[in-house]
């Protein structure tokens, strides 16, 4: 998702050639006389136009993950993207079936997620609080257990913690496919509406 914004950098060359304008026939010449004040802006303004003809912006490309035009969004869903990228490195190290399919379905989600908001930052709002808790308190849990496993802990309590993340992962997996759903749910709203306009003018026209 990563984008290149190319923004212009203006030269500095034609304002110092203004000031050196100045500068120098204020050493020379009398500029305390009108005549002379005219000349010197007039020799100034020409040196500094034809520096900025030979001198165009520098072009600065700069690569960002997003560039919705609002820069808390941005943040935002770069730090999901993040999360997101954690979560599919946890998936191929936990070897369960059950665990896996549940995190692949958080990861599909919370990528929707994040191009609904992309493309609708307006949306931001209605994501934030899991891009802020649900994403990264998942994440956590799911890193905190990758880590009990790479280390081969055994016992009650590891087998307690298992126990829990392989009941609770399809249930977590729904809320984020809920969550998507819910950032729909105006798009449905509208659709049902514009469907329901047609319909009304078809049967206006005799369509129906």
């Amino acid at each position: 998702m990563s984008k290149i914004i190319r923004t212009e950098k203006p030269s500095v060359l034609p304002w110092y050639g203004l000031a050196a304008v100045w500068l120098v026939f204020g050493l020379v010449f009398p500029l305390y006389k009108l005549g002379m004040l005219i000349v010197t802006a007039i020799v100034g303004a020409g040196v500094f136009f034809a520096l900025k003809k030979l001198c165009p912006p520098r072009v600065i490309e700069q690569e960002v993950d997003f560039h919705t035009g609002v820069g808390d969004v941005d943040e935002m869903l770069a730090g999901m993207q993040k999360q997101l990228d954690t979560l599919h490195r946890l998936n191929e190290e936990l070897p369960e079936p059950g665990l896996s399919a549940a995190m692949s379905r958080m990861e599909k989600a919370g990528r929707s997620i994040v191009e609904v908001v992309e493309k609708n930052p307006a949306k931001a709002k209605e994501a934030r609080r899991f891009a802020n808790y649900y994403l990264p308190d998942a994440v956590n849990v799911l890193n905190q257990y990758a880590t009990l496993a790479r280390q081969g802990v055994r016992g009650e309590n590891a087998a307690e913690i298992k126990a829990k993340v392989d009941q609770n992962a399809a249930s977590i997996a729904t809320a984020f496919e809920n969550q998507l759903d819910s950032l729909y749910a105006s798009e449905s709203m509208n659709l049902d509406a514009d469907v329901e306009v047609l319909q009304n003018m078809m049967k206006g026209q005799g369509l129906q």
